[in-house]
């Protein structure tokens, strides 16, 4: 008689851990007999951590194949000398013998009926660029969403993510920084209240849990491979990610084969701005704000050798009076400055305009309570470097920049630092000025950006003058 078939008998927690995952012994928090059980069964496999092909190291976790990145060490585990990745070292050490371990095993899923409770509304460009999303996620395919500063990025995500996650399609919103994961995360499970959204960044408490819906910082995303039907890139333009190389492979490696990816800028790259300009890339626009109010486009303002008055303990032609001006009437504002020793000079000087002005950067350990207060009211004028360039919101603010024309100041930079203003329905308004001594092409190109965004919001009938 034959023996009839069974279904096979597997963890549910050790599925539902490491489903999409590529993870590090030390990083499960199983039993050696159990992981075993699942490795004999199929339902796990492991694989090289670093592999060494035609005498080049490469790391299978975050892609580095730089050499100098790779260093030897006597092992305890193996007794051997062992060569490990220094690229990826702050994620736990990946070495010769140091597998990664992969599900291979069914899928979970998840239960819950998904439905969007959300009661706004979509301007015409969100609309238009709600449907694109939509229309990648079905489809699988890639999709750049170029809206403005401004322009209710998130909200146009909400069509496609309800889609995806009603068609079983597990999903990842990732970022580069860490304050974004943490400001989308209660946005998102607010209006998909039916599961539980996953928050994943260092030091994050969600590391075990599986959800199909998932916001993760871009470093996190070197801990998975094959997971995501829809990947979402939010800030693709943005440091470290533009820059790194390991952070896009990440994002690539996380993906499924057949995988929708969606990337979303205010400011992309001018290579994928000449691609979608002829016709290489899947994209949509939207040029205009959702309040329908343009865009303010930034004023130069010559202010001689900014440095040179610094150091002699004075503040640029035009910036005192400026800043004397908002103080006046009230009006709060942010003054960008090109690097911290400057700014740290500087501060004094402004604080003699007002003793409440301060200042912040990324090393500060009180930069959170600085942006707080910042959102209260409680602080005037707020000296920043382009720490607070994108990822903030204040109501009613003026911004200004002192050495406009220093290199840190791309064009990307500048359009984000412009997008800074008006963002509020109430306040659409409001000053940008690159104060600077001498112009560059940056400075000109930011202002045909935003100036060029205003005229194809008027053609299309997207603002209101």
């Amino acid at each position: 008689m034959e023996t009839p078939s069974r279904t096979p008998i597997f963890s549910s927690s050790l599925q539902s851990f490491l489903s999409g995952r590529s993870l590090l012994k030390t990083e499960m928090p199983f039993s050696d007999q159990m992981m075993k059980t699942h490795l004999d069964g199929g339902y796990m496999e492991a694989g090289p951590g670093i592999f060494r092909s035609k005498n080049r190291w490469r790391c299978l976790r975050c892609n580095n194949d730089t050499q100098r990145l790779f260093a030897s060490f006597p092992c305890a585990v193996c007794k051997k000398t062992c060569v490990y990745c220094r690229n990826c070292i702050m994620m736990g050490r990946v070495a010769t013998c140091t597998p990664l371990y992969r599900w291979t095993g069914p899928e979970p899923g998840w239960k819950d009926t998904v439905s969007l409770e959300w009661d706004g509304h979509l301007s015409a460009g969100q609309k238009a660029a709600s449907e694109a999303v939509q229309d990648a996620v079905t489809n699988g395919e890639d999709l750049l969403i170029w809206a403005v500063c401004g322009a209710g990025k998130t909200e146009v995500l909400f069509g496609g993510i309800e889609l995806a996650l009603k068609c079983g399609k597990r999903t990842c919103i990732a970022t580069p920084r860490t304050d974004v994961v943490l400001e989308l995360v209660p946005r998102l499970q607010k209006v998909f209240p039916s599961i539980t959204v996953a928050a994943l960044y260092g030091g994050s408490e969600d590391r075990d849990v599986f959800s199909p819906l998932t916001i993760s910082t871009t470093h996190q995303l070197m801990r998975f491979e094959d997971a995501f039907d829809v990947v979402i890139v939010d800030e693709v333009d943005a440091f470290p990610y533009s820059f790194d190389r390991s952070l896009q492979w990440a994002v690539e490696k996380s993906a499924k084969k057949h995988a929708a990816r969606i990337y979303l800028t205010a400011t992309p790259s001018k290579h994928w701005q000449d691609e979608c300009r002829y016709g290489k890339r899947n994209y949509i626009k939207i040029p205009a704000r959702f309040h329908r109010k343009p865009l303010p486009v930034p004023q130069f303002a010559w202010c001689g050798n900014w440095r040179k008055s610094l150091e002699k303990g004075k503040l640029p032609r035009g910036v005192s009076g400026w800043t004397q001006k908002r103080v006046a009437a009230g009006k709060q504002a942010l003054i960008f400055l090109p690097h911290i020793q400057l700014m740290e000079k500087s501060l004094p000087l402004f604080q003699q305009l007002h003793p409440a002005i301060q200042a912040v950067h990324a090393e500060d350990s009180s930069r959170k309570e600085k942006v707080k207060a910042m959102r209260k009211g409680e602080i005037p004028i707020l000296l920043t470097t382009t720490i607070l360039e994108r990822g903030v919101t204040f109501p009613n603010i003026d911004v200004a920049i002192v050495g406009a024309e220093d290199d840190i100041f791309t064009e990307a930079a500048l359009v984000q630092i412009a997008g800074r203003v008006g963002r509020s329905p109430e306040y659409p308004g409001g000053a940008v000025t690159f104060f600077h001594h001498g112009r560059t092409k940056a400075m000109i190109r930011a202002l045909v950006h935003i100036a060029g965004m205003n005229n194809e919001a008027r053609k299309a009938g997207l603002i209101d003058e």
